[in-house]
């Protein structure tokens, strides 16, 4: 079995370069000909890294901890292959878990902690959470998916603006203008983003008075919140649903209600999943970059545990408008 060793002398450069390059150590000075030789000659031999002694050594498990909301939830997919994939890439595991058996603060978590069976977390918080419970949070380095708390640096956020101004703008092309909002709760943090990039495409369009909702983010949530747009006076004709979850809920009770989707109502959701595509009519949905998401919190963390120091990062990739049966032009009196 080819060892580092074997590597670093078919290259001529020392042993922990060559670890430090098949680790992406952050901070390693070598030029771009040397990496691509280590990587190269590391391919010839059929190095694989051996997992035990690695661990002895760093004192390390090789296993992150994932913790997300629901893991039930259509939604998490793409995140969940994201980080997988990157965390395989570096040698890594990945242990799931929900935030309400293994959240901040849970015994269960702190436990694989202390007994050494997990370096590091990505939260994505079911809940608010203080700067001062993240920073007992057993010892790990933490890093936030798609939230933020202030007093905390360490989170990848989606481009969630970005998604409000894009459900916006496909409604305003389609000829609607009372458009109105059906957000999370008004603490979540990513849908008062959101919301933020849809009252600005409004403005910039000259909509400034819409409603907007803050029910929640389940399919419940949804049917509340067409009862309560059906009940307003001028009744939307359009709607940006912050979740397609909600926006799931939301397109059954339209139905039971009487009201006609999308001759009566457009709608448009945030999040694309199997779901969407299997609702009648199918929704359309700006499908966000969630596997993005999950692949650069998931280095954000690793480079957290090579040295590196916390970060606050915006995932860069465009959010994409999925056109199906569930919106049309608007053709009534505005």
């Amino acid at each position: 079995m080819a060892t580092l060793s074997d590597i670093a002398a078919r290259v001529g450069v020392s042993v922990s370069m060559v670890s430090r390059v098949l680790r992406d150590a952050p901070g390693t000075r070598v030029g771009e000909h040397t990496r691509a030789r280590i990587r190269q000659a590391a391919a010839d031999l059929d190095y694989r890294p051996h997992f035990a002694g690695r661990a002895l050594r760093s004192q390390r498990s090789q296993v992150l901890a994932l913790v997300v909301p629901d893991l039930t939830n259509a939604v998490f997919a793409e995140l969940m292959a994201g980080v997988e994939e990157t965390a395989s890439a570096h040698d890594h595991v990945v242990l799931l878990g929900r935030a309400e058996s293994m959240g901040v603060g849970s015994a269960r978590l702190g436990a694989l902690v202390a007994e050494g069976r997990v370096d590091g977390i990505l939260l994505q918080p079911q809940r608010e959470v203080t700067a001062e419970e993240l920073a007992g949070a057993h010892g790990a380095p933490l890093v936030l998916i798609n939230s933020l708390t202030e007093g905390h640096v360490g989170s990848v956020r989606l481009p969630d603006e970005q998604a409000g101004r894009c459900g916006a703008r496909a409604l305003l092309d389609l000829g609607h203008r009372h458009i109105a909002f059906v957000g999370g709760r008004r603490s979540d943090y990513s849908s008062a983003r959101r919301e933020r990039g849809w009252r600005t495409q409004l403005a910039q369009a000259g909509v400034e008075h819409a409603p907007a909702l803050h029910p929640g983010y389940t399919a419940e949530d949804g049917r509340s919140a067409l009862r309560e747009l059906a009940g307003l006076t001028p009744r939307p004709t359009a709607v940006l649903v912050a979740n397609v979850n909600a926006a799931i809920g939301l397109l059954g009770e339209a139905h039971r209600a009487g009201v006609r989707v999308p001759e009566d109502l457009s709608v448009v959701a945030v999040h694309d999943a199997w779901t969407a595509q299997s609702t009648w009519p199918p929704l359309t949905t700006l499908a966000m970059p969630l596997r993005e998401l999950g692949s650069q919190a998931t280095q954000l963390l690793l480079d957290r545990l090579d040295g590196a120091p916390p970060r606050d990062e915006l995932v860069d990739a465009p959010v994409r408008l999925v056109v199906r049966e569930s919106t049309r032009a608007f053709t009534g009196n505005a």
